[in-house]
């Protein structure tokens, strides 16, 4: 893994807006329609090089292929698991989430004016197995093919965590749900080894690590705690003959738009968090609920050679961030962690499901300028020139 050994090096949390032409086909397959698979492969793979490319122009360093292949940054997975079946469509857990129960007539209102498509709820049902290792080179390859002449200081791969494929695909054949959970943890230990062996960073996308609390009212923070505990070491075994400073950790709220008055505080799991073996953690830390966190941080006990990826601009506005603010916001983080320690990053990524889109794809670019250039504004402070 780079660090900043010269200068601020600049990165996302991994999804970017896909074109419309992609989105359409990617819609039309969800909904079950026949879909020319030969055309979207080939078009996937041309988008991936285009974005990697406007990754590289517009001065982004760690990049990625935008998740252009992907339906979703979870539910792509269930295409690459063995032992799922459908199961019925998936409830909307949101509606009895701590926000949805605080602001009701805010959260309705969103509803209505944009209805959440429905999901699948699949099901686990006989024996986990990884059996993607065919969509997954193809990933790869389309990656390793637009990074031909462009220059990037490194190449990283999302992919989702056990806790969150627990969460999306319920136990219907393991004994225990600790059981299910490991099971998890073994398959896709496949998917993480061969992203590192292919010679990217991977990065493990996990929001229902610190979201969770806020799904569920009955939970106290002890009761989150000894959750999280419990996911930190699934992630860990699954994570198992890894290089650490091969390993990227994402974790955020699952909230763009709204109140957010119930995330958990980073105080309440910081500590958990540091005991999931990787060498660079990605969080947020640009939005008025979390920018103050910073503190926490602070005063954190890190790993030895850990790099922070703090969130310098934020999925959870459509303000584009000035530069001198985002040039604040790192040498911040670089005042304690040390310059070499910290890579400016963003809150969360800007696509997570394709078609949900909250901020305009012309804004996310137009953000990531502004991330770039505040990145050269604090590296001439930090390095004095």
């Amino acid at each position: 893994m780079k660090r900043s050994s010269d200068r601020i090096l600049t990165t996302h949390a991994g999804s970017l807006p896909r074109p419309a032409d992609i989105l359409q086909m990617i819609r039309a397959k969800l909904r079950g329609e026949a879909v020319d698979e030969q055309k979207l492969g080939s078009r996937v793979r041309e988008a991936v090089g285009e974005v990697v490319r406007q990754q590289a122009a517009t001065g982004i360093d760690v990049i990625d292929d935008g998740e252009f292949g992907k339906p979703s940054f979870v539910t792509y997975i269930r295409d690459r698991l063995g032992g799922l079946e459908a199961s019925g469509l998936r409830p909307n857990a949101w509606l009895s989430s701590r926000e949805a129960v605080s602001f009701p007539d805010y959260y309705k209102a969103q509803e209505s004016a944009s209805p959440r498509a429905k999901q699948v709820q699949m099901a686990c049902t006989s024996p986990l197995t990884y059996k993607g290792q065919a969509a997954l080179k193809t990933e790869l390859d389309n990656l390793k093919d637009a990074l031909k002449g462009v220059e990037a200081a490194d190449v990283f791969v999302p992919c989702i965590s056990p806790a969150n494929i627990e969460d999306w695909n319920e136990n219907k054949f393991y004994n225990t749900n600790d059981e299910y959970l490991f099971a998890i943890a073994d398959a896709m230990n496949v998917e993480y080894k061969a992203i590192v062996d292919a010679g990217f960073l991977v990065q493990v996308d996990d929001p229902r690590l610190v979201s969770y609390y806020l799904m569920d009212p009955k939970m106290s923070v002890d009761d989150i705690r000894t959750w999280a505990m419990k996911r930190a070491e699934a992630l860990n075994h699954a994570l198992r003959g890894i290089p650490t400073e091969k390993i990227r950790y994402h974790t955020c709220y699952s909230i763009n738009m709204g109140p957010r008055v119930h995330d958990l505080e980073v105080r309440h799991i910081i500590d958990i968090l540091m005991t999931i073996r990787a060498g660079a953690f990605s969080f947020e830390a640009s939005n008025p609920r979390h920018e103050h966190e910073w503190a926490v941080w602070k005063e954190a006990k890190l790993p030895e050679g850990t790099v922070l990826i703090p969130g310098v601009i934020t999925n959870s506005s459509v303000l584009v961030e000035h530069p001198e603010l985002v040039a604040q916001r790192i040498v911040r983080y670089a005042d304690f962690m040390g310059r070499e320690n910290v890579i400016a990053g963003t809150d969360c990524g800007f696509a997570s499901f394709a078609g949900s889109d909250e901020v305009h794809a012309s804004i996310v670019w137009a953000k990531m300028e502004a991330m770039v250039r505040g990145a050269e504004i604090a590296s001439k402070k930090l390095w004095g020139r």
